[in-house]
Parts: C-alpha cells; structure tokens; sequence
C-alpha cells in the first residue's frame, strides 16, 4: 500500500478527508453514501477517527478494513493514546496492520467526557504522542502523521511550548502534519513558518470544514481555542437567524481561504466531512478540483 507521504510527493493539488466510525446501522449508510460519492473524486487519502479512550475503536477498524478492501481509497487510521496502555496500543497497531493498513495518524486524544477535563496518562500507557508515534514506528513499516494546531493547541503554555511539542513529533519519525479546523491562511501560514525556523520541513495539511452557523463557529472555537477571524464572526452573528445565509457565508469563507492556502503552495486540503459529501464536493467544484455541481 503506498502511504501519504508517496500521494503528497505527487503533482497536485490534493485534498484528503476525515470520516467518523458510524454508531448506528443508519449512521453507517450515511458514511458509506458519502465515501461513495468522494471516491471517484480520488482523495489523496481518508482518515477514520477513533473515540476518546478508544470508545469506538473496533468501529474505527472494521471501517478502516473495509475502506481497505471494498474501495480504490487509501485510509489512514486514527489512534489516541489515552486509556490505553502500551500493550493495548500494539495490540491494536497489530491489527490495523493485520488488516493491511499502514498509514497512522498518532494523536494523544481528549479526556473522556470532558475535552476540557485533566488529561491523566494510562499507569501503563505513554504521556506524549512523540512517544506513540516511536511506538508506532518501531513496530513496522508504517507511515505516520501528527495534528498541528494553527495558533496553539489550549493547554500549551505559549507557541514556543507548542512548536516544541509539534517538532518533537515530527522528529520522533512523523512524516507529516494535519491542524486542527483553520479559519484563517494567515494561522497556517505562521504554523509553517515556525516549523521552518525550527528547521524542521513535512508536509502541513490545513484543516477545513465550512463553518455555517454563528453557534458552531462558537461551539469549534470553545473546544479547540483557535483564533476566530472578527469578519467571519461578525458576518454569521448576523445572519445568525437565517440557515441559508449563514450557509452562503461559511461556504464563501471556506472557498476562499481554500485558493489562498492553495497560492501559498499548501500540500493537501483536509477536509472534516463529518459524514457528508455535499459541502466537500462543493468547495472541490468551485477549486476546480472536482465537476462542477448541477444546480
């Protein structure tokens, strides 16, 4: 199987997306509907999430398995390392390898219940994600990426703390970078340039979800701390009572930061799908990246 780093070597440009493991029978043909619908758009490649304290990890698997084997998809695996221990992380490396999968995205995970809550390391678990993507690494032949945050992840002191964290990864054997939902190109913009004064140089993929609703804007923002621009705020404060402007304004927000990142050279757009397919394919449409869709 080839890995992320080979499709991003590749003449681009590229967008990947991000999948939920499905909870119910109906949740899963609304997955299976959109990973249809995207893979004749060829993504560089599709992540499927993984739950907090590994709640929906054997859903995770059995989705990634069958990306795998039903589809022409690349699917690049999720695993936290909170509420596990080191061996639960190798049993669990062993079985997406045991499935064919070889691409990891490494992640620390959230506390379970509370995202906000004190993040407590398993007794006989890892405390860093340099240290799970180590473990990853020494296990086979796997290529692994990391999350980047675009201003800084909530429970880093500052950026410099922050960059540190995000290079220790990368030069635990990461190959690549993916932030957390962006809002602006000027925050990605700054994120690689720290790491290339760090003097580190991967692969950052920016983050996008089109945000159409003032409550999710707000929503995202108290989960992740990202900085929200004071235009995109303002625009859907006021249409705040009208779903369809305020899907007008975050499609438009979304196209746009699109074709800037993608002027400034970024690799890949990740896209949060949460599932779905239609704002995706309409932000590609409009990129020119994907048919244009029949109105």
């Amino acid at each position: 199987m080839p890995t992320v780093r080979d499709r991003l070597a590749a003449p681009g440009p590229h967008f990947s997306v991000e999948f939920m493991p499905p909870r119910t029978d109906a949740d899963e043909d609304i997955l299976w509907r959109a990973v249809r619908r995207l893979e004749p758009l060829r993504p560089a490649f599709v992540s499927v999430t993984y739950g907090a304290g590994g709640s929906h990890r054997q859903r995770t698997i059995r989705v990634t398995q069958r990306i795998a084997e039903e589809t022409t998809l690349m699917p690049v695996a999720h695993l936290t390392a909170v509420g596990h221990s080191v061996a639960e992380l190798r049993q669990v490396i062993g079985s997406y390898a045991a499935v064919g999968v070889r691409n990891i995205l490494a992640l620390r995970g959230d506390p379970p219940g509370d995202p906000n809550g004190e993040w407590v390391a398993h007794p006989q678990g890892l405390e860093y994600t340099s240290e799970l993507v180590a473990l990853t690494k020494s296990l086979g032949s796997f290529s692994v990426g990391v999350a980047a945050y675009p201003d800084k992840h909530p429970r880093s002191p500052d950026l410099d703390a922050d960059t540190k964290f995000l290079v220790d990864k990368i030069e635990a054997g990461a190959d690549y970078a993916i932030t957390q939902m962006l809002f602006s190109a000027e925050d990605y913009l700054r994120l690689r340039d720290r790491l290339a004064a760090a003097g580190v140089h991967v692969p950052v993929l920016p983050g996008i979800m089109p945000i159409t609703s003032y409550g999710r804007l707000m929503r995202i923002h108290e989960l992740s701390g990202q900085r929200i621009p004071d235009d995109l705020a303002e625009e859907l404060r006021r249409v705040q009572d009208d779903p369809d402007a305020g899907r007008a304004v975050g499609m438009a927000h979304a196209i746009a930061m699109s074709e800037e990142l993608l002027a400034h050279g970024a690799p890949c757009l990740h896209f949060y799908t949460f599932n779905r397919s239609k704002a995706t394919i309409e932000v590609l449409s409009a990129l020119g990246m994907a048919p244009a869709i029949r109105r």
